[in-house]
């Protein structure tokens, strides 16, 4: 069994956007919005247990302010709140303030060069994920992903396998032919359940989550290396 692909994640994973990006990133809409809405660190925190922007607004909103959607259009006015996130968070990405994790790049680079192909597997959206990987890493590094799996292409978002199930697909690979790298519990769960051998990397969000079924938890990728990758998808599960 030969590793032939690496699928990543993309929100803590390849960089951590999630506290000083995507969070800002809402509270500028909602304020653009005048809606009295505030999602502070730990809140935030808290509301990463919902999986998609659009399904967390509305998590927040059964929760917080359930007069929200009792309004008529309260569908659409999230779709609107979440483009307007999207906006502000792309000028975050585009203007450099969201760095990818320490060893990301070394280790994009060292896969691309050995000729392993690269996908993506994400609930955020196609715009997120293509001006990180232009901004952060090079312009030319949205073609070395031959699969961007991401937004609203799948029905069902992690811990549903339905992404990666898209993604492999499409690769035309079996899973036990690839490696996942995930950062998160729900992440790992929508990678095992699509049978797919997973590596976690814990962001400052998901550090004290249950990993159980993962080949390895590490705290960022900066001293792993291919050689490294490929003897973790090397190991049997029991």
């Amino acid at each position: 069994m030969s590793l032939q692909a690496l699928i990543f994640d993309v929100d803590g994973t390849l960089a951590d956007t999630e506290r000083d990006g995507h969070r800002p990133a809402f509270n500028a809409a909602f304020e653009e919005a005048a809606l009295a809405w505030h999602w502070d660190v730990d809140l935030y925190g808290e509301l990463l247990a919902v999986t998609g922007g659009k399904e967390r607004m509305r998590f927040y909103a059964e929760h917080h302010d359930p007069g929200f959607l009792a309004q008529p259009d309260a569908d659409e006015i999230i779709r609107r709140l979440h483009a307007a996130k999207t906006r502000h968070y792309l000028a975050m990405l585009e203007a450099g303030q969201i760095p990818l994790r320490p060893g990301v790049t070394e280790l994009l680079l060292e896969a691309h060069v050995a000729g392993l192909r690269l996908a993506i597997a994400t609930t955020t959206t196609p715009e997120n994920v293509t001006t990180l990987l232009s901004a952060s890493l090079a312009p030319e590094a949205i073609d070395w992903f031959e699969v961007i799996g991401a937004g609203d292409i799948v029905p069902k978002k992690k811990p549903a396998p339905d992404i990666y199930l898209w993604v492999l697909e499409r690769l035309g690979l079996a899973p036990e032919d690839c490696l996942a790298i995930e950062d998160s519990a729900n992440g790992l769960k929508s990678a095992v359940a699509a049978r797919l051998p997973t590596v976690v990397t814990t962001s400052g969000y998901t550090v004290d989550e249950d990993f159980t079924g993962a080949l390895a938890v590490l705290p960022d990728l900066a001293s792993t290396q291919l050689p490294d990758i490929r003897l973790m998808h090397q190991i049997k599960k029991s």
